[in-house]
């Protein structure tokens, strides 16, 4: 069965998407703009706020239970992502990362990842030189034009709306994953499985 964004045309990739979906180890997900719709609110003291899908949160959770390594990567010195990461269980928060190509270099030398075996989810043009080197370069709908051009998936759904929970989707189902994972989920959470 076909996943549903694909149905509705809603993923560039088709074929090619799913076979590089099919090699990942390593997700890498920048986050102002991917976890988040972009906007960064301000209170009268200073103090930045972010809003962060929940959807997005259960596909990182389905993807490091399924054995997939997830990073976050961001060009801003937030703790906000670093309390977001550590709500995930992800280990590696990048904060102030200027140059995103080296970092994600940086996280396959690692975790011991090849390129082929790297996803990395980006949305603006400081994404691009890490969207060049992974070996599945995904951008969320509202990525800027440069981004999605060279993206080899551009979701259905925008940055902080669903895209990262989308992509996590397009991984495990590629694998053949993705309804195993689900079940364990809802088991662990009190259902019977059967979704």
């Amino acid at each position: 069965m076909k996943n549903p964004s694909e149905r509705r045309g809603g993923l560039k990739g088709g074929r090619d998407a799913r076979t590089r979906a099919r090699r990942v180890r390593l997700l890498v997900l920048d986050v102002d703009g991917v976890l988040t719709d972009g906007r960064m609110a301000l209170t009268e003291r200073g103090d930045e706020l972010k809003a962060f899908d929940a959807h997005d949160g259960t596909g990182i959770v389905l993807a490091r239970r399924c054995g997939i390594l997830v990073a976050l990567v961001t060009g801003e010195k937030s703790p906000i992502a670093q309390a977001r990461g550590a709500k995930l269980g992800v280990e590696d928060v990048v904060l102030g990362a200027r140059r995103k190509g080296d970092v994600l270099a940086e996280l396959m030398a690692k975790h011991g990842v090849r390129p082929e075996e790297t996803a990395f989810m980006g949305d603006d043009l400081i994404d691009v030189p890490a969207l060049e080197r992974a070996g599945l370069a995904v951008a969320p709908a509202n990525a800027v034009s440069e981004v999605r051009a060279i993206a080899h998936v551009v979701t259905r759904a925008a940055g902080g709306a669903g895209a990262v929970r989308e992509c996590v989707e397009l991984i495990l189902r590629a694998q053949g994953r993705w309804r195993d994972a689900v079940r364990a989920f809802v088991r662990d959470h009190g259902g019977a499985g059967r979704a």
